[in-house]
Parts: C-alpha cells; sequence; structure tokens
C-alpha cells in the first residue's frame, strides 16, 4: 500500500522518506511537528519499528478519525503505511492489517472526504479473501492447532457423554464447516459398539463469514453421507439456513418440532458450537429489534435480556445430552473504538506469530490464512451496530452466561486432555494446554488463545 503519490496536504512536502530499520525519532520531531502528533519516546512507547509503538500510533489514528481531523489521521496513515509493510515481519503485517482497517472506518464514516477517495483509488486496500473446495480447506484446518484443539477436545467429551445411545443426533454450529465431523465418525466408527445411527443437523450460516466454501451444502452433505458409509456408519444429513443476526432462530425453531420425536425414540442431543456464537448480536432486544425480525419466542422475553443469551436458554429448554463451547478467549465487544482496537491488537498479534511456523513468505495458503484475519479486524474496527459481527467475550463471560443459562460445566476427561496433548506435539513448541476449572484452553507462548467446554443441563 503507498499512498505518498495521493497525498498533497503541505506538512507532507517537508516529509523525506525513511527506511524502516534506521528510523530516527528525533529527525522525525524536528522534520514533522504537527500539531497533536506525539513525537516523545515516551508518548510512542518506543522505536518506529516496536509493536508497542505501532499499537499506540494507530490509536492516535483512531483518535483522529473519530474526531474528524482529516489532517491529522492523513499524516498519521501516512506515517503507519511507511513503517507497516504487507509483506514485513508479524508486528508490521499486524499493523498493516489494522491500517486497512482504520481507512476502510475513515470511508464509511463520510467524514473525512480526502480519506474516502484514497480508500477508494487504492487497489490495494481490498481484502481477497479466498473459497475453499473441501480439500484445501481441510488442509488449511490442519496446519495449526486453532480449530484441531477445539475439535480434539470437543469430540472427545461428546463421544463420553453419547455413550450407550443408539441415536445421536449431532447439532453442528462451527465456522468451519463440518471439519470437524470425519473425525468424529471416525472415532464414533472405532470407539463405540453397534454403530449409533448419527444425525446430522447443520446450520448454513448465511453472513459470509471467512473461511468459506466453493461447493454447496448439500454437496458437502452428500460426501460426508459417503464418509460415513465407508465407515459403515448411517448419517442422515441436514442443513437448515440460518443466520447470526436473529440468534438462529429458524435453527432453534426446526430443533423445538423435532424435540417431541427425540423424547420418543431416547435419542442423545448433541449442540457442537465452534467459533460461531460469539457473531449473534450482543445488543440488547431494544436495539437489536428495530432492523432485525425476532421470532415471537424472542419478543416476549425481556428487552433487556441479551440476545445471546437468550439463545442459550433456548438451547437448555431443548435439554440437550451434552453441549460444547469453543471459542477465541478475547473480548472485542466494547463500544468504545479505542479499547476494541487495542484488545484485538493484543490478541491478533497471535495468529501473524504463528503464522511463520507453518507456512513460507509468499505462498498461496498464508495469503488465504492473512486475508481471513484481515477480514477480522476489519469488521471489528471498521463497523458498527449490527455490520460489527466480530464480538468475542472471554471464556470467564462465557461461563457467566452458561451457568445463569441453567448449564453445569463438565471437565475434561484425562483422556481428552492426553490426546489434545498428543495433538499438539505435531505442532511448534509454542503452543501449549492448561487446565482452568473443568476447561481446557490452547496458549502461544504462555498466552491464552482458544478455549474448550463443556455443559450440562442443571
Amino acid at each position: 500500500m503507498q499512498f505518498t503519490e495521493t497525498l498533497q496536504s503541505p506538512p507532507l512536502h517537508q516529509i523525506s522518506p525513511f527506511v524502516v530499520p534506521s528510523m530516527n525519532k528525533n529527525q522525525i520531531h524536528r522534520t514533522r511537528p504537527w500539531p497533536g502528533f506525539p513525537t516523545s519516546k515516551s508518548s510512542l512507547g518506543g522505536s518506529f519499528g516496536d509493536a508497542n509503538c505501532m499499537e499506540q500510533l494507530l490509536v492516535h489514528c483512531a483518535n483522529a478519525i473519530e474526531s474528524n481531523d482529516a489532517t491529522l489521521t492523513q499524516q498519521i496513515l501516512w506515517v503507519l503505511n511507511n513503517i507497516a509493510p504487507p509483506d514485513g515481519d508479524s508486528n508490521q503485517r499486524l499493523t498493516c492489517g489494522f491500517l486497512r482497517a482504520l481507512i476502510a472506518r475513515a470511508a464509511n464514516s463520510g467524514n473525512c472526504k480526502l480519506l474516502s477517495a484514497m480508500a477508494n483509488v487504492n487497489t490495494n486496500m481490498g481484502i481477497d479473501t479466498h473459497k475453499f473446495s473441501i480439500i484445501e480447506l481441510a488442509s488449511f484446518v490442519d496446519l495449526t492447532p486453532w480449530h484441531r484443539f477445539g475439535f480434539t477436545a470437543a469430540n472427545t467429551a461428546i463421544l463420553e457423554a453419547v455413550e450407550g445411545y443408539s441415536v445421536i443426533h449431532i447439532v453442528d454450529l462451527s465456522l468451519t464447516h463440518c471439519m470437524q465431523i470425519p473425525t468424529l465418525i471416525d472415532a464414533i466408527a472405532t470407539r463405540l459398539e453397534g454403530h449409533p445411527l448419527v444425525k446430522l443437523t447443520v446450520a448454513c450460516i448465511t453472513d459470509g463469514i471467512p473461511p468459506m466454501i466453493d461447493l454447496s451444502y448439500e454437496e458437502l452433505g452428500s460426501k460426508l453421507i459417503n464418509f460415513a458409509r465407508s465407515r459403515n456408519v448411517v448419517l442422515e444429513f441436514r442443513v437448515i439456513p440460518s443466520t447470526s443476526a436473529d440468534g438462529f432462530s429458524s435453527l432453534f425453531e426446526q430443533l423445538r418440532m423435532q424435540q417431541i420425536v427425540r423424547a420418543d425414540n431416547g435419542e442423545a442431543l448433541v449442540i457442537n458450537c465452534h467459533m460461531m456464537l460469539h457473531y449473534i448480536p450482543e445488543e440488547t432486544l431494544s436495539v437489536v429489534s428495530s432492523s432485525t425480525t425476532l421470532s415471537s419466542h424472542q419478543l416476549e422475553s425481556s428487552q433487556n435480556a441479551s440476545l445471546r443469551t437468550m439463545f442459550l436458554k433456548r438451547l437448555r429448554s431443548l435439554e440437550p445430552t451434552v453441549l460444547v463451547l469453543v471459542d477465541e478467549d478475547a473480548d472485542l465487544t466494547s463500544n468504545n473504538l479505542v479499547s476494541r482496537l487495542r484488545s484485538a491488537f493484543n490478541y491478533l498479534w497471535i495468529p501473524y506469530d504463528t503464522v511463520d511456523t507453518f507456512l513460507p513468505r509468499g505462498s498461496k495458503q498464508r495469503q488465504w490464512y492473512e486475508a481471513d484475519i484481515c477480514w477480522k479486524i476489519e469488521n471489528v474496527i471498521a463497523h458498527e451496530g449490527l455490520q460489527r459481527i466480530e464480538r468475542l467475550e472471554p471464556k470467564n463471560r462465557w461461563v457467566q452466561r452458561m451457568r445463569s443459562s441453567s448449564f453445569k460445566g463438565v471437565s475434561f476427561s484425562e483422556d481428552a486432555f492426553s490426546e489434545v496433548k498428543s495433538m499438539l506435539d505435531e505442532h511448534a513448541a509454542g503452543w501449549g494446554l492448561k487446565r482452568e476449572e473443568e476447561d481446557l484452553v490452547l496458549t502461544w507462548k504462555g498466552h491464552n488463545v482458544v478455549f474448550a467446554t463443556a455443559w450440562v443441563p442443571t
């Protein structure tokens, strides 16, 4: 991304191009006395190549955008563009992702006309998310424990919960388009006696959230049925178009109608939630209902109730045999842009840091991987209201929600811990595993990344 050709304001003519490794803070201060722009070491937190300094520059840029200071915004973006190339080190690529998002926010605001024009003419600003084939996505998911951790922990908990049932109904609310299911079917075939009938209900999410696949869910279902048949497991596949915007209302209505049938034949009901529930809006119903069609069940509930909490209580009413909740351990729910930016910056450095351990520079897979992270960053930073669907909550808040919805936690067994540990041994040394009460947490260099929890009705 290069803005220098499009920027014409007088202060910028005083700036000579500079190279990142030899940047000198004193020179910058002398040649660029911008009003309101921090230039001291203490205010920027270190050298321009330092992650803390980059975070501070992003914060100052966000504040300038929010105060509609087009000149200062433009100047800080110019600096960020020069110190954060898209092909730099992990901190530079992370900062570049936030730079894109801030430009998109400025353009979306309609206030900074120059920034709007700059975003429109810069062809490098678009995020080119890839549509995966099933083989590509399966290989992609296997590259890192980010999803495999949750798959392994959840599958073990599910197998333990459904032992002895002749019919297992799995409701899959997953970001990864059923990539967890083949390993679960394989485990059912090898570990459970009698090869139970497996009913798989999948929510086909229509919200355009990456990763995306290049085939229909009907085709996906056919492939899963054939795979299950090869393992001597009978699989029934059902897809229900749904959206997170209304708390997967259409999915729940279908499950509610099936509840009577389930009570008659004694089937196990498994709710598998893999990195999907945080897309349910966190706004109270009084905000959501103004732009979203809600069911009569939702409208009967308190106007102060969170749609997210309401969804969990509706799941509880189905009396599931087990509910597994896996998600990323971060807080991106703040309505304050700067607070949200800081939280995102201090969490999303992790995928940029880890990618160097499993994908070479310049590879197509790496481009796909980082494009999906950029999509997440842009959604967190550039959008507000119901358009901002990336609303991660930390584990402790989900635990509170689950308990208030009349669920109780189930500890992961030693077998589950051992299986996850063995899986991590296949990956880079920086990955770790720890227990937090009943739950399992995936870590990178000691920092929490993803949590796995299992629940049963109280």
